[in-house]
């Protein structure tokens, strides 16, 4: 089990390192860009049979609930990028995020 939680910290290593750049990088295109990055050599380094269909499932549902979300008023971005409402990296993270949480979830399964 020890082992699996420590596999779960290194999956998770990317979306750290995702969040953390944002303050960072203020060019949304430029993070979405390194973004693109992180997630290939993340990949590179581990890929596991249609995991691009988690990314991709989780990119595009994202931006619709995000939209969805917006739309309430209750959030609001300052960093408006994507559809002038959202940044166009958010879906990244979150499409990489399905990924993680993915693993995550197989690594506890007993």
């Amino acid at each position: 089990m020890k082992n699996n939680i420590f596999k779960i910290f290194l999956n998770s290593i990317p979306i750290l390192i995702m969040i953390g750049l944002i303050p960072v990088v203020g060019n949304d295109y430029w993070l979405a860009l390194i973004y693109c990055l992180i997630i290939t050599i993340s990949f590179w380094i581990k890929y596991e049979k249609r995991e691009y269909i988690i990314i991709l499932f989780g990119l595009f549902i994202m931006i619709i609930c995000e939209a969805i979300f917006l739309s309430t008023g209750v959030e609001v971005f300052n960093r408006n990028t994507l559809f002038g409402i959202m940044p166009i990296w958010l879906p990244l993270l979150w499409g990489y995020a399905f990924v993680a949480i993915k693993r995550g979830i197989k690594l506890l399964e007993i």
